[in-house]
């Protein structure tokens, strides 16, 4: 049955990309295809982020090698991009000193 490998490895992709997705909208750095707006919720952002880096503990020693490189490369860039908004709150709220 060689087909099941590739069926769910693509089902693995599928799954870190609806999480990746919904924290990516949830920073504000695409809209939400249903309202069509940009929307920031980083609370929600980083609760998507923390179910992909429990996916990444619970699959840990059992993704291909490819797998494996998609998971930690998406889970740098979101949390390079988190920690980019974070500052730009930060900075929001600073008072400024004119």
């Amino acid at each position: 049955m060689e087909s099941q490998p590739s069926k769910f490895e693509a089902l693995f992709v599928e799954l870190v990309l609806i999480f990746q997705t919904a924290a990516m909208q949830h920073m504000g750095k695409v809209k939400n295809p249903l309202t069509d707006k940009i929307e920031r919720n980083l609370e929600q952002a980083r609760a998507a982020i923390d179910m992909l880096e429990m996916i990444e503990q619970k699959t840990k020693g059992n993704l291909t090698p490819d797998e494996l490189r998609f998971l930690e490369t998406t889970l740098r860039d979101l949390r390079l991009n988190y920690v980019d908004e974070v500052a730009k709150d930060e900075a929001a709220q600073k008072p400024s000193t004119a």
